[in-house]
């Protein structure tokens, strides 16, 4: 009974101490150890490690690709034309003891981060005009803000991996200008698509009255010359019939003119039974008696 009521303290002790002084690195970690803040081992591989109970503590860093993504600011381009640019970043710790020295811990590291990219942000970018940012050569100017940021990054035991930039758009008011422009020259140019179009419409117009006003003046043309030849055939067929039976043309004559004279209208006509109008009546007066 004695030596177990000794050795239970004993193995208690033994499992707290083990259980302060083992600890494992992970994979995607590396760790420092820390003898009362000062650095004493930098871990960078996996697996068991041992420490000094409550004397060393351990500060894990992650050794991953980490991001970054930065508020948006705002740059003005050389022309004096104003951007919201925001960007974002991809950084790795690659020295876990100057990091640990310079900024302490990770929040530190995004905040000193963040400052720096806007700074070499608006350092590189001021230097183009606008056209020039929104365009492709942009990759080129964001090569000089990777190597400006990773120069200063270096301090912090920091590399970045790559900047990008992720949207890039004009302030409000901005904005409001160039859509009211863009208006205003759409409308201007529907315009001139309407005078252009009004004007052709004019020449189609007046090229198709000049077509009818040609067409009827050949049609009545072709019309006149048809109805002369038809006068002319029709007098030569009279002529011929004539020539033939001069009596049955005098009577064919007349019988239309007395249709002509006597039938219909209120005209009324007082000659003489013995004019040569009535010639084809026979002797009225003998039939008269």
């Amino acid at each position: 009974m004695k030596i177990e009521k000794i050795l239970l303290p004993v193995i208690i002790i033994i499992a707290v101490l083990s259980f302060f002084s083992i600890f494992i690195v992970k994979e995607i970690n590396q760790a420092i150890v820390l003898q009362f803040g000062d650095p004493k081992k930098i871990i960078s591989k996996p697996g068991l490690n041992f420490k000094i109970p409550f004397i060393q503590n351990v500060v894990f860093l992650d050794k991953r690709i980490l991001n970054l993504d930065t508020p948006p600011e705002e740059v003005i381009a050389s022309d004096q034309k104003r951007l919201i640019v925001d960007a974002i970043a991809r950084f790795k710790i690659i020295d876990p003891l100057k990091f640990y020295i310079s900024v302490g811990n990770e929040r530190v590291a995004r905040s000193r981060l963040a400052t720096i990219i806007n700074s070499r942000l608006r350092n590189v970018l001021g230097k183009q005009e606008l056209q020039t940012l929104l365009s492709k050569d942009r990759t080129k100017q964001m090569t000089l803000i990777q190597e400006g940021v990773n120069a200063e990054a270096e301090n912090f035991g920091i590399k970045i991996v790559d900047v990008r930039i992720k949207r890039a758009d004009l302030p409000q008011a901005n904005s409001e200008a160039i859509y009211r422009r863009m208006q205003t020259e759409r409308e201007r140019e529907a315009k001139e698509f309407r005078a252009r179009g009004a004007e052709m419409a004019v020449t189609i117009t007046s090229k198709a009255d000049k077509e009818v006003t040609v067409i009827l003046a050949n049609a009545e043309k072709r019309s006149e010359i048809m109805k002369g030849e038809g006068d002319g055939l029709r007098n030569k067929i009279f002529a011929d019939a004539f020539g033939r039976d001069p009596e049955f043309f005098a009577f064919y004559r007349s019988m239309q003119a007395y249709e002509r004279a006597l039938i219909g209208g209120e005209t009324s006509l007082i000659l003489s039974p013995d004019s040569e109008f009535f010639k084809f009546f026979g002797n009225i007066k003998a039939k008269s008696e």
